[in-house]
């Protein structure tokens, strides 16, 4: 392989990560807009979460992990907390289902400037990032409880998470499986879904 075809290579892959992930960031964008307060906050049943519960869960986590893979503080604090006043300020990884059950977005459209935030910023860092920064191994092995279980540690290599495992994991094929959740539960509150 040439260094020609090495580079075009970089750029096909790094072209597709953000493309990925800002047409999925579309896809939240849409479900917010086409949601009020009424469906994000019903709740069904026992154990079935409220879809406040994954809207807050994927932003915040996406908020959080930015800070392991770009080194920034998360942009929640107190200060996005008394403006959207979520039920329970967790994201909710480490908490049960009955916990996050409770899960209700306080001010909705505050909510949508906090996801349009965190969503924004990631794709900032996308856009100026390095081909040589996604080999980077942010999780080495053998990996913490936290990371243990989750797909992420499925797909890592045998030196650890890398960032492009975490873009991969963390942001995009979890994105895509809370919105299908989101889906999901808009049929429960007679709304269609996103994508055929």
């Amino acid at each position: 392989m040439t260094e020609s075809d090495t580079t075009m290579e970089d750029t096909l892959l790094l072209d597709s990560l953000r493309r990925r992930m800002a047409a999925m960031h579309t896809l939240w964008y849409d479900a917010v807009d086409t949601m009020g307060p009424e469906h994000v906050n019903h709740f069904e049943r026992a154990g079935v979460l409220p879809i406040a519960f994954s809207l807050f869960h994927y932003a915040n986590m996406q908020d959080v992990t930015f800070g392991v893979l770009a080194g920034e503080p998360p942009i929640w604090n107190e200060e996005w907390q008394s403006r959207v006043q979520m039920a329970v300020d967790d994201h909710g990884k480490e908490l049960t289902v009955d916990e996050m059950a409770h899960q209700r977005v306080g001010d909705y459209d505050a909510f949508k400037d906090y996801m349009r935030a965190v969503y924004q910023r990631t794709e900032a860092w996308l856009d100026q990032l390095e081909r040589s920064e996604l080999d980077r191994v942010i999780v080495p092995r053998p990996f913490p409880p936290v990371i243990a279980d989750t797909f992420s540690s499925r797909v890592a290599g045998e030196d650890g998470v890398t960032v492009l495992d975490a873009i991969e994991c963390w942001w995009y094929q979890h994105g895509l499986r809370h919105m299908g959740e989101i889906e999901l539960a808009r049929g429960l509150v007679g709304l269609g879904g996103m994508t055929s």
